[in-house]
């Protein structure tokens, strides 16, 4: 795992790239290297975190044996073994052990064509001298991140937002246009940033740059559409698990290829246990597992995980975390995560990376199992509702039901399930269901159920409204995917859009933070291909998801260990809110930030004030949003 950085520019500045390279140093702090072309004005730059070839063979820029090729990368390339037995038949010869020089002679052989044959996690840029380019390439599912603007005379691109802020003339103008879409999801979606005219390079997409024409066009070669678009695969439910279980295996497997300490994250959900299970099975050495809790039971999961550890028999560690270790982390996330970003599960992921990262600098996660397998309670929801809208008496009943409860007798009522049928987050649950009903198409049930705070609530709340062009962000995905089955294109939308710019910038910059390598094995884009021609009874049975992964998973671990109800990786926000975070909270509240971008209003905002003031918290996630944007431009104005 390592950071990129690169401009083309009219003169040397040598010292800019040092000093980009230098803030983003946390992703590579082993090594750096720079090059700079004179006649393009091309400079590129590379902090290393060794993982494949620690020596300094494999350091970079990388450069081809004539130097007509140079890579800097960042990721890992799982099967570059077997590209590079390839390689070698072709009489390629090579100079270190790492992928990185696999990906260059790949390049140069099949030229851009060749990503199609890399399984792993990537950004990385090539400069192909003799065709005066630069290529710039991102990962199918969009494990690592790749920013890039064109500014003036400029063209910049890099691994963080941040590197951009010392570059001289970078302007640093807040795009408005997406502002109500991050109070309302929490996030910045691709393509855009916080940024006026710049860009994240969509997953499964490269750039292609003229140095002589300083100028460049996007082209994609990977989409998870085109796979939900396909027939489903018509084999009996043993066969796809057969077939599914040798993926997961080998991706399990591909993604332990490392010439350092790896480890794995355990959660006890069923995604983290389907990894340590396979892994587990398949190694005559004790893997490492990482854990942590909370005291708060009904956020811990530590004490499930350690049953399965001990189960699988791996060298299982767990740490239960302080309020103090969250609290202490909440200043870091402006520097870490460049834009405002209020998944306030990022500061427990935060705090498993600094664990794993004192016995490991490579660690296993589980991301992506909710997407491809359908495992999120939203899509179980929306099912049920689809189902309602289809009867009227039903839906006026239910209406009518709902308009009776409020959260504390949602809480009672849920405390008098037993407890394998009780509800985690139920008081979330209810408030979005509520907000799902108000909907006119299900893809605005799809969206209300992803939302933080209600688009009501936003409308009223926010300067310029709530959010209404989704068609410039991968929500559009419903249109395109309007004929198939809407379960599909809930997942597919997901994958594109929270999975990407949420899940997976939590993890990115959360493992990174502490110079520790997160790899995500369900995201293999073959188990993603080969999920999405799966139909949704072999996901969804029983009022349950991910049916498949569960049936894998029981293989391993027997049926009592896993069956129980899903449960995020969260934390106790509104608790937090009203005590230990409360002063912060109400200084947030009255910035003068927010009355200077001029975007919530200022009677929302006093009103919010003094309900804090006296104990009342009815929109916890909508001062979060507030306190993390603060944040935000308090640190990067």
């Amino acid at each position: 795992m390592c950071g990129v950085v690169g401009f083309v520019s009219n003169k040397r500045e040598e010292e800019s790239l040092r000093e980009m390279l230098k803030i983003q140093s946390h992703r590579g702090p082993d090594a750096n290297g720079i090059y700079i072309d004179e006649k393009y004005g091309l400079h590129l730059g590379h902090n290393r975190l060794s993982i494949q070839d620690v020596s300094s063979h494999a350091n970079q820029p990388f450069y081809s044996e004539c130097q007509e090729f140079i890579i800097i990368f960042n990721g890992e390339v799982y099967n570059f073994q077997d590209i590079k037995k390839e390689l070698l038949e072709l009489n390629h010869t090579f100079v270190s052990s790492s992928d990185t020089e696999v990906i260059l002679y790949a390049y140069k052989e099949w030229g851009i064509d060749a990503v199609e044959k890399f399984i792993g996690m990537f950004a990385f840029a090539i400069y192909d001298l003799k065709k005066a380019k630069l290529f710039i390439v991102r990962d199918r599912a969009g494990v690592k991140p790749l920013y890039y603007t064109q500014q003036e005379d400029s063209f910049l691109f890099s691994s963080e937002l941040k590197s951009f802020s010392l570059y001289p003339t970078f302007q640093k103008e807040i795009n408005r246009e997406i502002i109500p879409f991050y109070f309302q999801f929490a996030y910045i979606p691709a393509p855009h940033t916080i940024y006026q005219n710049c860009y994240k390079l969509e997953a499964g997409h490269y750039l292609e740059y003229d140095l002589e024409q300083k100028s460049f066009e996007k082209h994609k070669y990977w989409d998870i559409n085109d796979y939900y678009l396909m027939d489903k695969i018509e084999k009996s439910e043993e066969e796809i698990l057969e077939e599914l279980e040798v993926l997961l295996k080998d991706a399990c497997q591909l993604r332990m290829v490392s010439d350092v300490p790896v480890g794995v994250f355990l959660s006890g959900g069923y995604d983290s246990s389907t990894v340590a299970s396979l892994l587990q099975q398949n190694s005559e050495e004790k893997i490492n597992t990482f854990t942590i809790g909370f005291e708060e039971k009904e956020f811990n999961e530590a004490e499930h995980a350690k049953k399965i550890a001990n189960y699988l028999g791996t060298n299982h560690t767990e740490y239960y975390c302080t309020q103090e270790d969250m609290l202490n982390l909440i200043e870091q996330i402006p520097l870490y995560f460049d834009e405002p970003f209020a998944d306030a599960s990022a500061l427990p992921t935060m705090v498993v990376s600094q664990l794993a990262k004192k016995d490991v600098t490579v660690a296993l996660s589980a991301d992506g199992g909710d997407e491809s397998f359908f495992g999120y309670s939203k899509y179980f929801a929306i099912e049920k509702m689809r189902r309602l809208q289809a009867s009227r008496p039903k839906k006026l009943v239910l209406k009518l039901l709902l308009s009776l409860l409020n959260e504390k007798r949602v809480v009672w009522l849920n405390g008098l399930l037993p407890q394998s049928q009780q509800q985690t987050n139920i008081v979330n649950k209810f408030q979005k269901f509520k907000s799902m009903l108000k909907s006119q198409s299900y893809s605005e049930t799809f969206i209300r159920a992803s939302s933080k705070v209600s688009p009501e609530f936003l409308e009223q709340s926010l300067v310029m409204g709530r959010y209404k062009s989704f068609d410039k962000t991968f929500f559009k995905e419903f249109e395109t995917l309007k004929e198939e089955d809407f379960s599909d294109q809930m997942m597919a939308v997901d994958y594109k859009t929270f999975m990407a710019d949420d899940v997976l910038t939590k993890v990115d910059r959360a493992t990174m933070s502490v110079s520790l390598e997160g790899r995500e094995p369900l995201l293999d884009h073959r188990i993603a291909e080969y999920m999405a021609r799966i139909p949704l009874e072999l996901k969804y049975r029983e009022k349950k998801g991910k049916y498949l992964l569960r049936k894998v998973l029981n293989r391993y671990l027997p049926i009592e260990m896993t069956d129980r109800p899903k449960s995020g990786f969260s934390i106790p926000l509104k608790k937090w809110l009203l005590n230990e975070l409360r002063e912060r909270a109400l200084e947030a509240l009255k910035s003068p930030i927010l009355l200077e971008d001029n975007i919530i209003k200022r009677e929302v905002l006093d009103s919010l004030y003094n309900d804090l003031e006296v104990g009342i918290l009815e929109q916890p996630k909508f001062v979060w949003l507030i306190m993390s944007y603060v944040a935000w431009r308090e640190k990067w104005k």
